[in-house]
């Protein structure tokens, strides 16, 4: 009899779970489907593309040839990705750095200044845009990887985020790294940065891609055809009267391999970052 009751608590739970199931599967084949039809779209001609065909095509190889042919494909991915790299490292350099003095050595003062950073959160980028080029371009840095990554080197976000994974670390390991005579530089590399490799690996993920994607700024810092990153590069390519659709699916399919690989080889420490874990 209790077996039986057992399996029938469980099979009324089980039921009661299908609705959840359902609206899992609907939301995840919506997610998904953007990357099939771009897929899909990557291997039509625009004809095809235009009719709405969802199923792959035989086009592939001439949209690529085409892509390599009429585009810089190459040189905009080269730059895309040193951009973006550059950008990465000293953001989470900068950051780490400004998270682990705002949450290990804060005082009230360092609190004041914290909640003033916080609140360049809410100023929109674009009302930065205009000042940011008249320094970039008086310092001579227009064009240039310098004038890419500066502005964003140092964000609120990423640096409230390495304050609040800060919490978590184990304190008391400092006062018997400083009794054992480590410098405070050798205490935050050989301690704090493999403590919280997880916080870098989400950070970096972030980081990455929202530089790889970027597009307003790189499109009013980067006047010169030879600068241009991925982004600026697919909007070209989606100007004019008559657009390959085949072509343009094409760029963008090759737009976004690093930013899934990227993320698919940090997904684990990505989670584990995400949710403030200290290993």
């Amino acid at each position: 009899m209790t077996n039986k009751k057992q399996k029938s608590d469980m099979s009324a739970s089980q039921k009661r779970l299908i609705p959840s199931y359902i609206f899992l599967t609907i939301v995840s084949i919506l997610s998904v489907f953007p990357i099939y039809w771009m897929m899909t779209a990557a291997t039509n001609n625009t004809a095809d593309v235009a009719r709405g065909k969802m199923f792959f095509g035989t086009e592939a190889a001439t949209n690529f040839t085409n892509l390599v042919k009429e585009t810089n494909l190459w040189q905009g991915m080269g730059n895309s990705f040193k951009y973006a790299a550059i950008q990465t490292i000293l953001c989470l350099i900068v950051c780490s750095l400004a998270g682990y003095g705002f949450e290990l050595y804060h005082d009230e003062k360092k609190d004041l200044l914290f909640g003033i950073l916080l609140m360049g959160m809410m100023i929109p980028g674009v009302a930065t845009m205009i000042p940011l080029f008249s320094m970039m371009s008086h310092l001579h840095l227009l064009n240039t990887s310098a004038g890419f990554v500066l502005p964003a080197v140092s964000t609120p976000f990423m640096i409230m985020m390495f304050r609040q994974n800060s919490r978590n670390f184990p304190v008391d390991i400092f006062e018997a790294a400083r009794i054992d005579g480590l410098s405070e530089f050798a205490i935050f590399y050989k301690m704090y940065m493999p403590i919280m490799k997880a916080t870098y690996a989400a950070a970096a993920v972030i980081i990455f891609m929202n530089a790889w994607n970027s597009y307003l700024w790189p499109r009013v810092v980067m006047t010169e055809n030879k600068a241009q990153t991925m982004p600026i590069l697919i909007a070209n390519m989606a100007n004019g009267y008559s657009v390959d659709y085949g072509k343009l699916m094409m760029g963008v399919l090759f737009s976004t391999i690093p930013t899934l690989v990227i993320f698919f080889v940090l997904q684990k420490r990505f989670t584990e970052g995400i949710t403030g874990a200290v290993k």
